[in-house]
């Protein structure tokens, strides 16, 4: 089961509870789900019993306590758990992460990719500035992934203002440039000096790029080794880092949406770098050490890591940077 077929499943569950009236509230446009919060369990929390509480005039967790057993007669999910002010803690069935796996790699740089300002026209007012316009130029891409289409224009009034560059990013060259310009939020002064050029681990941009690189050697390692990847094996979550990657496949839509929504590429850009951190910190365990033989463990190591790399190739074409097979 997908994030998003997750959000199905508990806006269906809230749909049965109102059906059957067990709760007395509108049926939301869409739920969130995202990995679960300090004390929380399983793989996936939902804060949806505390949005309905107000309405519903009940405490959340008599929310959360009736939604409890609509979701969890969906087949794909083990366990629903109640913890804190109501928050849904959802553990899913077995092939939860091949799910996951298997859906970026189908759907490739596509992945994340939705309809949720299918049909709306985003007008871009912005001043002549170079910050502005690069995140405007980003905003046009990313806009388009929730089905939406957005127009730049130089016209008052202007409606997309970031705080401009101190000095000129352009000797930075073009993708350390943009990355200055979209890394930080709008609200933020950016950062223009040569740490962006820095090949070391300080520099996120360097992480971000690096660590897709580590994705397409590791495919060509494991090749030379005699093994592809498997995307139906399910991951073994007990493996060094492969649940950080997870929660970070599994995140990048939400950033997509949020990003679109707000008007602020910079949520695309940290959600890349949170990526990539956890690819660095999964990588050494993709690839058999020593004598050790390929084994179906290994074949799903490798289809997670393509999977990451995937998700930064496309985040980074979004925000207009160049993704090195090699670095």
């Amino acid at each position: 089961m997908t994030p998003v077929e997750l959000s199905r499943t508990v806006l269906c569950a809230v749909r049965r509870a109102v059906d059957r009236g067990e709760l007395g509230v509108s049926v939301p446009a869409s739920v969130a789900v995202g990995p679960p919060g300090p004390g929380g369990c399983g793989d996936y929390a939902s804060n949806i019993a505390l949005r309905l509480a107000g309405q519903a005039r009940r405490p959340a967790p008599e929310v959360a306590e009736i939604l409890r057993p609509h979701i969890e007669r969906d087949p794909g999910v083990a366990e629903v758990t109640v913890t804190g002010p109501g928050f849904l803690n959802i553990t899913l069935a077995g092939g939860a992460s091949a799910g996951l796996v298997g859906q970026v790699l189908e759907q490739g740089t596509r992945y994340g990719h939705g309809d949720t300002l299918a049909g709306q026209l985003v007008e871009l007012r912005v001043p002549r500035d170079t910050r502005a316009e690069t995140v405007a130029d980003a905003l046009v891409r990313i806009v388009a992934t929730q089905g939406g289409r957005a127009e730049v224009r130089h016209a008052e009034p202007v409606n997309l203002r970031p705080v401009p560059a101190p000095e000129d990013p352009a000797p930075l060259g073009h993708d350390a440039c943009r990355w200055a310009l979209l890394h930080p939020a709008p609200h933020d002064r950016p950062r223009i000096g040569a740490d962006h050029l820095l090949q070391r681990e300080s520099n996120p941009l360097f992480r971000v790029r690096y660590a897709h690189a580590r994705t397409r050697a590791l495919s060509r390692n494991a090749a030379a080794l005699g093994y592809s990847r498997d995307s139906h094996m399910e991951m073994d979550r007990g493996s060094t880092g492969a649940s950080d990657v997870l929660v970070a496949l599994a995140e990048y839509p939400h950033a997509l949406r949020l990003a679109a929504r707000d008007r602020a590429p910079d949520r695309v850009a940290r959600q890349l770098v949170v990526t990539a951190d956890a690819v660095l910190g999964f990588q050494h365990a993709v690839l058999p050490l020593g004598d050790e033989k390929p084994s179906a463990a290994h074949r799903a190591r490798l289809a997670l890591a393509e999977a990451a790399g995937t998700v930064l190739a496309g985040g980074l074409s979004l925000l207009g940077i160049s993704a090195p097979e090699h670095l």
